[in-house]
């Protein structure tokens, strides 16, 4: 299938822009950790936080809402594909840096999370180890407040570089940004903007004292999490309770829908175990959430995000037309 919302005017000016950088017609699956999504109309590469501003600059110029992917993790990419145009981020410039305010870090929205903390851990740099396991980009840890083990970013960020919509790049404190649980002012942002850098801070330890942490975090999510090519954590987990607890307690431990199941290790991983698609995801996105309403009265919230073009939309679930970073 080739969806087309783009003239071919808008096409032609898109490739006298971007050149080389732009594809049309790309198959998202290849660029989810899922393996799962439909084609892009058009897909932009930009490889550095300088290409990835001069995108979004000529995009907005254009009148062209777009969508930044990152690492392809927390989305789940329709079936039916993307109109319009992605953004694939591969900034991945990381610089450590001794200042007099401390020891910091500035890295770029598409670096890998996880390689950021093991190169901190490297030079002995203690405070970012929670997040040697996170599979996603800088970006959409700043814009989701990814955490694990009992850390997040709101702990290790002390600012980001934020490209407005107007083209002015603005630095974006804590308190703008207004972490909560897997949120940021950013993600509750209606407005386009897209992320290009953080600058994370650390204390001074040893590389066998952060190893070791980072170690024992790596075990622990062997022993807890299912391997294979999932979405990630696939519902937050309501208040004083677990999204997985609720699921396999009502009883959908294993249950399959096509090419997806629902892990035997941890029920709230969705793996595709080969020829999985978007729409048998969303099958069990939808008997997930019935099971544990009409079981236990809780209404489970997506923690990834949905994008593309969704028929027979749920209530109480949202689709995404912004940057997922």
């Amino acid at each position: 299938m080739s969806i087309r919302s783009l003239s071919p005017e808008l096409r032609h000016k898109l490739q006298d822009q971007y050149g080389t950088a732009l594809q049309f017609d790309v198959l998202l699956a290849r660029y989810t950790t899922a393996r799962i999504g439909g084609p892009a109309e058009a897909l932009i590469m930009a490889r550095s936080a300088e290409e990835l501003a001069h995108a979004g600059r000529g995009l907005w110029d254009l009148g062209l809402d777009f969508i930044v992917l990152g690492g392809g993790s927390n989305v789940l990419v329709s079936d039916e594909g993307v109109e319009g145009v992605v953004v694939l981020n591969r900034a991945r410039d990381t610089r450590f840096m001794e200042r007099e305010q401390g020891l910091l870090a500035v890295a770029e929205s598409g670096a890998v999370l996880g390689t950021v903390s093991r190169l901190a851990a490297e030079r002995g740099w203690s405070g970012l180890e929670w997040a040697a396991t996170v599979p996603g980009t800088v970006g959409g840890a700043v814009v989701g407040n990814a955490g694990a083990h009992g850390g997040d970013m709101s702990d290790s960020i002390t600012l980001a570089e934020i490209l407005q919509h107007n083209g002015q790049v603005e630095s974006w404190s804590l308190a703008r940004l207004d972490f909560g649980y897997r949120t940021s002012s950013l993600k509750r942002n209606e407005e386009s903007f897209i992320v290009l850098s953080a600058t994370f801070a650390f204390e001074r330890s040893t590389p066998e004292a952060c190893k070791q942490e980072i170690r024992a975090f790596s075990e622990q999510r062997e022993r807890t999490q299912p391997a294979g090519a999932s979405i990630g954590s696939m519902f937050r987990n309501p208040a004083d309770d677990y999204a997985g607890r609720l699921i396999e307690a009502a009883g959908l431990k294993g249950f399959e829908s096509g090419g997806v199941k629902i892990s035997e290790k941890h029920a709230n991983f969705f793996i595709n175990e080969g020829q999985g698609s978007a729409a048998d995801v969303y099958k069990l996105i939808t008997k997930a959430r019935q099971a544990v309403r009409e079981q236990f009265g809780v209404q489970l919230e997506l923690e990834i995000e949905l994008i593309g073009d969704w028929a027979n939309k749920q209530e109480g679930i949202q689709y995404s037309n912004g940057a997922i970073q």
